[in-house]
């Protein structure tokens, strides 16, 4: 990818290496280990003081060598490496790498969906459980405190429910917007961050969800009086300024909490695919994002 071969790598290295790190045979020629000896220990001296700046000498130039063969495996070792992750990423087509993406989005969205539109999908996740709106949480510990708190339970189990029941709509929008998908949206995803096909989803496909989503939860909510209840005192509190207007509208409400819960769990299952192509069961996934992850 970079035009040199990991061999050319390697060999490159060790020149810079060597020719950095070793004296050149000429100087070693002109100052010779008894002439520094001489020099140190003067010309008078016992032989067994020049024998000992001898070997002071070599002790020197040995681990001076031995330095050198090591870096010079040491940068043989990486060239190879890297030279092995760069003809990785090589042996993958744009259509390849389109192909995974799509199947990583594909299979991580309809898991999201399977396990957030079923029973308890909402309710029994703490992750994405829609809690009563933060205007109504006083009221609801008041309603506790007397007694009353089955009705705020029913409440927030109903509004859940809606989210679980609406959540299955979105299979067809993420497979469609997986397949109108272009070659920059593809290479943006690939080069983005780890939750950059989830930010695709939300850009492609939220507008439209909404739309589906909400009469889902309309017709939901309508089935308990309660929730109808709640939108009359709602509605009568926020006129005076004591409830916010947002929350006032709970169908509203509840469609925003499972737009925002569907897309947390998509990221998560993003990041799993990343994290761990292996386990994504698709050849085509393992193939690209295995050869991303070690590059």
């Amino acid at each position: 990818m970079f035009g040199i071969s990991a061999r050319q790598s390697v060999h490159h290295v060790a020149q810079k290496v060597t020719s950095t790190t070793l004296p050149r045979s000429a100087s070693m020629d002109r100052v010779s280990p008894l002439s520094v000896a001489i020099r140190t220990c003067g010309a008078g001296a016992g032989r067994s003081e020049t024998y000992t700046a001898q070997a002071a000498i070599a002790s020197v130039a040995a681990t001076a060598i031995i330095l050198a063969f090591m870096r010079f495996i040491l940068a043989a070792v990486l060239a190879i490496t890297t030279g092995a992750a760069l003809a990785q990423l090589e042996g993958i087509t744009r259509a390849d790498a389109t192909a995974a993406l799509k199947a990583a989005l594909e299979k991580g969205s309809l898991s999201a969906v399977a396990n957030l539109g079923r029973i308890d999908g909402f309710l029994g996740n703490p992750q994405v459980r829609i809690p009563l709106p933060d205007s109504a949480q006083r009221a609801e510990r008041l309603m506790r405190r007397v007694g009353m708190g089955r009705y705020a339970d029913e409440l927030e189990v109903t509004m859940n429910r809606a989210a679980e029941a609406a959540v299955p709509e979105a299979k067809a929008l993420f497979i469609q917007s997986v397949r109108k998908m272009t070659v920059q949206d593809a290479k943006s995803i690939l080069t983005g961050g780890d939750t950059a096909g989830t930010e695709y989803f939300k850009r492609t496909t939220r507008a439209d969800l909404h739309k589906r989503f909400l009469p889902i939860v309309e017709k939901a909510t309508a089935k308990v009086s309660l929730a109808h209840k709640y939108e009359q005192f709602a509605d009568k509190a926020a006129a005076v300024g004591m409830f916010n207007k947002e929350d006032a509208d709970l169908d509203e409400y509840v469609t925003q909490k499972a737009l925002d819960g569907l897309y947390l769990m998509v990221a998560e299952e993003e990041k799993k695919i990343r994290k761990d192509p292996v386990s994504a069961g698709t050849a085509i996934i393992r193939k690209v994002f295995g050869a991303l992850s070690s590059s």
